[in-house]
């Protein structure tokens, strides 16, 4: 795992700024500590940091083929790299180390920019050929590390996070109001947009190419999609379920892969219990786990964790904390770049800091909400033809109900399902999780023609001939998997020089659970249905049967009580002007609803909070300067 920059004169003559690029490094150092590289040859530079995990001693990026004209950094984790180099060495290649980033290097030199297909893992690369004199980037197919990229000022820069390419000649902190839209509508911002006019994310399953001399050009390498109707699996859930399995079991083993100690995140969930049980099978030491639990009751998930923990007796560390979030929001600010308000962004960040302290490896459950059924959105997906219209009916009772503080709470989801409950199918999904409506944004920022909801459009619209509910599911992957949940799990553990690998995002895993029929997925309420039915021997019937929770924090309730004054004193009326985006007023409602528990506006609270202290930091005059 490391973090990587580069620079590139898109003239094809001037060498890049040595000096640019060591301060574009230098930011990304927590990426990165154990050591760090740079090659300059002609028009290009590359630079990497890197957190040593496989072939510790020889392992320093860039590594380069046998006669150097091959250069490659990268920021990830190929974990079929020990195959692909018997085969490599097989052809005649000579490896100087075991190291994952050298294999690529050969692979493009015998594939080209086609290398990228072949590769099962997470990763962010940049690959200078001097002898095409061409620049290669590419990205993993689920967007599991990140890679912005700019072309402002004659030059292609590209890095690991926002804050390494905001320091390249040329790129301006002039913030791009559709990504303000997007933030307001999703919490994220979603690629290829980013907060900056000047600066763009590379796709999932992308490449860009650079010839010299020539323009840039963005194309698609991979794009995993569910099955179509008639390709689905027809067999019993008793008779899939061990190949289920078995496939997690693989990923896993490929995950643990590692010259360092691997840890797993452990929630208490079904997902990361899996993790936790499968780890152990495939681990000749104890495993280390890593949990945090909350105050508040029916945030608390350490008891199940703690099943889990004892059943394969691993080597468990636990945290009971109440986060300061006055302490913790400039910290997330810090390492996010760019607005990001899923508040589940701090007790990941701070598990990823208790994991920091015993492992420089951790596995997380991320994936497998998405992959097998597991939101409440989506049983209310399949239950909105049923019980939708009778919710509309009963809207103007169900708006009357008082908010509560509790995780998720019944008057939460009413409220939601009752609204949107009648809509097209992809709207009323969108609508049971969007933050701010179009009405609201309008309320905000003024009249905009810009919809951010065109992203989900779009990507909804590439899977014709799916089920209804595997095309929610591949919106949510691609959109919010990638942009939100991703993008958390990677800044938060790398602000820590932790890597956290996804084993439930393989390409094994995500083709046998795309390719099941909805019965598989969920049914009325019942969520993750195959999911749950594989992993059954390994776990305890606590943690197959619990209803699901989540991995968040007690907002609500804390902008009732101890963040209240902090709330409003960040978002008062002179700084809202003086930022200038949103209306004072309309902030000021929101913040009154939200006091007096007449709705619970915790999300949209924290958005704007999250957004107002960003700005402050990253693109306000001073900050720019």
């Amino acid at each position: 795992m490391c973090g990587i920059c580069g620079l590139a004169s898109l003239d094809g003559g001037t060498p890049p700024s040595r000096k640019a690029l060591t301060e574009m490094s230098a930011t990304i150092r927590h990426r990165g500590p154990d050591s760090d590289g740079s090659v300059f040859d002609g028009p290009v530079a590359l630079a990497a940091r890197r957190l040593s995990i496989i072939d510790i001693k020889r392992g320093d990026q860039p590594l380069a083929n046998e006669d150097g004209t091959v250069r490659v950094v990268q920021n990830g984790e190929i974990y079929n790299h020990r195959e692909l180099a018997a085969e490599l060495r097989g052809a005649g290649h000579r490896l100087a180390t075991r190291c994952d980033t050298e294999v690529l290097a050969h692979l493009y030199e015998d594939r080209g920019p086609a290398f990228a297909a072949e590769l099962r893992g997470m990763f962010a690369i940049a690959i200078w050929d001097a002898s095409r004199r061409r620049l290669v980037l590419a990205r993993d197919p689920f967007g599991i590390k990140p890679l912005f990229y700019s072309l402002a000022g004659g030059v292609l820069a590209f890095g690991s996070e926002l804050k390494a390419v905001l320091r390249a000649p040329g790129v301006t902190r002039r913030v791009d109001m559709e990504a303000v839209q997007a933030f307001l509508c999703f919490n994220s911002i979603p690629g290829p947009l980013s907060a900056f006019a000047d600066v763009q994310k590379l796709p999932p399953g992308h490449l860009l190419i650079w010839d010299a001399g020539g323009e840039p050009r963005i194309e698609r390498y991979a794009r995993p999609a569910p099955a179509p109707k008639a390709e689905q699996r027809r067999e019993r859930a008793e008779d899939l379920a061990p190949e289920l399995l078995n496939r997690l079991r693989d990923s896993v083993r490929a995950h643990l892969i590692a010259d360092v100690p691997v840890g797993v995140m452990l929630s208490g969930g079904v997902d990361s219990s899996a993790l936790t049980a499968l780890a152990a099978e495939c681990s000749s030491r104890p495993v280390s786990t890593f949990s945090i639990g909350f105050e508040e009751a029916s945030f608390d998930e350490l008891e199940r964790a703690r099943l889990v923990a004892q059943r394969y007796g691993t080597d468990h560390h636990e945290l009971v904390v109440r986060p300061d979030a006055v302490e913790l929001l400039p910290k997330l600010v810090e390492c996010f770049d760019e607005p990001f308000a899923d508040s589940s962004a701090i007790p990941t960040y701070l598990v990823s800091q208790l994991a920091s302290s015993a492992v420089k490896v951790a596995l997380s459950g991320e994936g497998g909400d998405e992959l097998f059924g597991g939101y409440h959105t989506y049983a209310a997906d399949r239950l909105a033809p049923l019980l939708g219209r009778p919710a509309a009916l009963a809207r103007p009772l169900i708006e009357l109900l008082p908010s509560s503080s509790r995780k998720v709470s019944f008057d939460y989801r009413a409220k939601r399902f009752s609204r949107a409950a009648t809509l097209p199918p992809l709207a009323r999904h969108h609508g049971w999780k969007e933050i701010f409506s179009a009405d609201a944004r309008a309320e905000l920022l003024g009249a905009g023609g810009f919809d951010p909801v065109e992203f989900l459009g779009h990507r909804f619209a590439e899977t014709e001939g799916a089920d209804t509910l595997a095309r929610l599911q591949d919106v949510d992957i691609g959109i919010y998997l990638v942009d939100d949940l991703l993008v958390k799990t990677d800044r938060a553990s790398m602000a820590h020089s932790l890597e956290t690998r996804v084993p439930f995002l393989d390409p094994e895993v995500y083709e046998m659970a795309m390719s099941l029929p909805p019965r598989h997925r969920v049914v009325a309420f019942s969520k993750k249905r195959l999911l749950r039915r594989a992993v059954a021997p390994l776990l305890p019937h606590e943690i197959l049967q619990a209803p699901k929770q989540g991995f968040s924090v007690p907002m609500a309730s804390w902008l009732r009580g101890d963040l209240q004054g902090y709330a409003r004193d960040l978002l008062s009326s002179d700084t809202v002007e003086r930022q200038g985006f949103f209306d004072p007023p309309a902030v000021q409602r929101l913040i009154e609803r939200h006091v007096t528990s007449r709705e619970d506006l915790s999300r949209q609270l924290w958005s704007l909070m999250t957004f107002t202290a960003w700005f402050d930091r990253y693109a306000s005059e001073s900050s720019s300067r």
